[in-house]
């Protein structure tokens, strides 16, 4: 029997503290550990956001945070994609986006979107009909890129 992710979208305060608990730890696994990275993931934004929660097995293995227009970008923005290394080969990250975008409509009645989007992965983005609007720049010593959507 196969298990199919389960999408749910939460404001902060209505996280449990497991799901916190969880999410904060993919973060840091992916983006502090994996890539080598030492910055501050916490940083006063996730008040802000509304969380999207991908849970598989009875666990969160795909989490985005998403702002309306003007609490991080002008337009309305993704943020802190991650998909736990070990569900990469189930490609999460496509039906993320797809969820991810589709919140943003309904949660904030907005069709533009920006992301800060690493280099390595503006296909991807551009697959979901996202374009490079920057020159590359640093974030964390990172390569990123600018991304616009509508």
């Amino acid at each position: 029997m196969t298990s199919s992710i389960k999408w749910q979208i939460k404001r902060f305060n209505e996280l449990s503290l497991q799901e916190l608990y969880s999410l904060l730890k993919l973060r840091s696994h992916v983006f502090v550990v994996e890539q080598n990275c030492v910055y501050q993931d916490i940083d006063g934004k996730d008040e802000k956001a509304i969380h999207l929660l991908g849970e598989y097995d009875g666990e969160i293995v795909a989490y985005a945070r998403l702002f309306k227009a003007g609490d991080y970008f002008e337009n309305a923005s993704i943020g802190r994609v991650v998909i736990h290394p070990e569900a990469r080969d189930k490609k999460f990250g496509h039906a993320m986006m797809q969820e991810a975008i589709k919140a943003i409509e309904t949660h904030f009645d907005a069709t533009k979107i920006t992301i800060s989007a690493q280099l390595y992965l503006k296909k991807f983005y551009e697959s979901h009909d996202f374009v490079q609007t920057s020159e590359m720049y640093l974030e964390d010593d990172i390569p990123h890129i600018e991304m616009k959507r509508g």
